[in-house]
């Protein structure tokens, strides 16, 4: 009796341990260290959008100031972004050989003398030495956060993590619009230059803020220190289980041996950068060639469709529409900011929830529709011989409407898809190479965008964004898989079949669910 009873206990045990096993595994608490360092890290980001927000106002108070031409205008508006190609490029290679974190004060410190000489200038030619150097702040910040926040991130929250430079470029622009109006009163020689001033505050915070972060772990393993990076990697992943993990993957691509162990260890010459460049443009594998498309075809899509001109110029959008006085067009301006800033915030928390695909996708569609809305709304009211309300009201809410589509998608995804998609020992010369890829489209879509309406009005120049956001949609749709959830040291499985991705997805999932099966069977 007793031992049928012991025997009906074991089973009953048995039974409760089997259910357990199947329970569903409680989601991760947020890594509030790796939360700590994302923050850190993305508010170089700052930096790009106060320059952004700033910008679209003081650019009157200059031409009044300097009696500057329209083309004048677009050329130094513009040209920051041709100029932080500068920064990117070298950006690349400096964060593999000083680290990711001291490339980030850098880029502080370089962006904080550029916005003392803009802020001191006192000619067109001065201000323009200024653009120059803060360009190349403002080039290196675009290509480091997205990499250090991608390299120290946990899988589980690793879109969240690396959609803040988005966040805090949105953050910077709202700032700058809010310093246009708070310094549109004072003395037409003295506003704009404290509103560009002004700028070189955040970038010494960041300086110092940065200096308590730790290394990204892949960049110390990069140069053979395994003890360093297994510090970190603990700290910043969700289980000492996934930092194994995650180290072990890492070692792997960095061609360390898994049964190395050692505090430092000797790597090869080609961690530190040497051969990528032939590796990324020369000789591309097919998967490589894949990343590439994907990779420099969002970062050109994001600009192309038109966001920084809306950015840029809403003012003289919002003047096109029919409203002329400065203090009704800057608090316009500060309400494109303020959707911006809110709907990002939409985007960042969806992110590993929704994955990058649907969001990404909506927010195209989106967008096309709000440029063809304000496309014919300008056009309506460049016909009309006298004031449309209905049409002025239209184009202030297609103007919100595509910066919010813009922010719950296009905007974070571009750089949190671009920096996870990379291998390891490609990804820093690949994210400069996107960096690059943006700021010139950027740049040329900024320094055109005058001369383009004035050629072919306002309303023709949004069609013309809407075609560019239209063809887009149909490059994601075809050629970018999901990467939600996956290590970074996994991601580049998916790509390299080009319109076929969608079969080599499904055929790894079916490989992962058998080796987990089999995993619970062992154990």
């Amino acid at each position: 009796m007793a031992d049928h009873k012991s025997e009906e206990n074991g089973l009953s045990g048995k039974s409760n341990h089997l259910i357990t096993d199947f329970d569903p595994p409680k989601p991760p608490k947020r890594n509030k260290y790796a939360f700590a360092c994302a923050i850190l890290a993305s508010m170089t980001s700052v930096l790009l959008g106060y320059d952004i927000g700033v910008m679209s106002g003081a650019q009157k108070f200059i031409q009044r100031d300097f009696g500057c031409s329209d083309r004048q205008i677009e050329i130094m508006v513009g040209i920051l972004n041709l100029y932080s190609l500068v920064g990117s490029a070298a950006a690349g290679r400096t964060s593999d050989w000083i680290g990711r974190r001291y490339t980030i004060v850098l880029a502080g410190a370089i962006f904080f003398i550029g916005a003392i000489l803009m802020g001191v200038a006192t000619n067109y030619a001065f201000l323009m030495v200024g653009r120059f150097v803060a360009g190349i702040g403002v080039g290196y910040a675009l290509m480091i956060a997205p990499v250090y926040t991608a390299e120290v991130s946990p899988a589980s929250a690793r879109g969240f993590l690396t959609s803040f430079p988005e966040v805090f470029i949105n953050a910077g622009i709202m700032f700058g619009y809010v310093s246009n109006y708070a310094f549109s009163k004072l003395p037409l020689h003295l506003g704009w230059r404290i509103m560009l001033g002004i700028g070189a505050i955040p970038s010494v915070i960041l300086a110092v803020g940065v200096l308590g972060m730790p290394e990204s772990p892949r960049w110390l393993i990069m140069q053979g220190r395994l003890g360093d990076a297994k510090i970190v990697l603990d700290k910043t992943s969700d289980s000492l289980e996934e930092s194994k993990l995650r180290l072990a993957d890492i070692k792997k691509a960095a061609g360390i041996p898994e049964d190395c162990n050692d505090d430092i260890v000797q790597v090869s010459k080609t961690s530190h950068g040497e051969g990528v460049w032939k590796e990324l443009l020369i000789h591309p594998t097919p998967t490589v060639r894949h990343i590439l498309v994907a990779a420099l075809g969002i970062h050109f899509f994001q600009q192309a469709s038109g966001i920084d001109a809306v950015v840029l110029y809403s003012p003289r959008i919002f003047e096109k529409a029919g409203i002329v006085k400065d203090t009704p067009q800057l608090l316009a301006t500060i309400a494109v900011g303020f959707v911006k800033t809110v709907f990002i915030l939409v985007g960042t928390f969806n992110l590993d929830k929704v994955g990058r695909r649907p969001l990404l996708l909506s927010s195209i569609i989106g967008m096309i529709v709000s440029l063809l809305t304000l496309g014919m709304a300008l056009t309506i009211i460049d016909h009309s011989d006298h004031k449309i309300t209905w049409a002025i009201a239209l184009c202030i809410i297609a103007v919100l409407s595509f910066v919010a589509c813009f922010s719950i998608g296009m905007g974070p995804i571009t750089w949190v898809y671009s920096s996870e998609v990379f291998p390891l020992r490609l990804r820093a010369q690949g994210c400069s190479i996107c960096v690059a890829v943006n700021r010139t489209t950027s740049g040329v879509i900024t320094m055109t965008f005058i001369s383009l309406y004035e050629a072919i009005t306002i309303g023709g120049a949004f069609f013309v964004f809407t075609g560019i956001a239209a063809a887009g949609c149909v490059l994601f749709y075809t050629l970018f898989p999901e990467t939600r959830g996956k290590n970074l040291e996994e991601v580049e499985d998916v790509f390299g079949t080009f319109f076929r991705w969608r079969s080599r997805q499904a055929e790894l999932d079916r490989k992962k669910e058998a080796e987990m099966v089999a995993h619970k069977v062992q154990n």
